[in-house]
């Protein structure tokens, strides 16, 4: 006789993902993403950022707006990275070249206690202790991930929070 045996649910896992877009109406795009992130499947939106403005960082074009947001989330990283990446697409994202502008940029910054190295996906991101509107949007939220002396080494880069 064949039992059914449980399994247990995949346990929730914090991640922080970092928003941006400058194209179009940056700040309702970044805003409608957060409140779609938060729809995903398996997915709670814990906290947002604020928005900031910056001005492109290696990249071209107008400023960007930027956030991060941090969700509890029962998906594995890469199925994580697979929505996000269909939320850049349903908003107009195009890839013409490297750091092109973007209607709607998603990045997966941390996620629990990983390190991932794949072909698609690295976690921690692999230049998020280098970027201000990465960095300060995350200490608003999560200040024990970011320490002084990581905010002190993008200090120079400029960075507006919006209100």
């Amino acid at each position: 006789m064949n039992k059914l045996v449980a399994t247990p649910e995949r346990p929730e896992v914090l991640a922080y993902i970092a928003l941006g877009a400058n194209l179009g109406d940056a700040q309702a795009s970044v805003r409608a993403a957060m409140q779609r992130i938060g729809a995903l499947p398996q997915t709670r939106l814990i906290t947002c950022s604020s928005l900031y403005r910056t001005a492109p960082f290696e990249a071209t074009g107008p400023d960007f707006i930027n956030a991060v947001v941090a969700v509890s989330t029962r998906l594995n990283a890469p199925e994580l990275l697979l929505n996000l990446q269909r939320l850049e697409n349903g908003a107009g994202r195009e890839r013409a070249y490297r750091n092109a502008p973007r209607t709607l940029d998603l990045d997966i910054l941390l996620y629990g206690d990983a390190s991932i190295c794949s072909p698609t996906l690295q976690v921690p991101h692999p230049r998020l202790w280098g970027r201000a509107f990465v960095l300060v949007p995350l200490a608003e939220i999560a200040p024990t991930k970011v320490s002084s002396a990581q905010l002190l080494a993008v200090a120079s880069q400029e960075i507006e929070r919006l209100v």
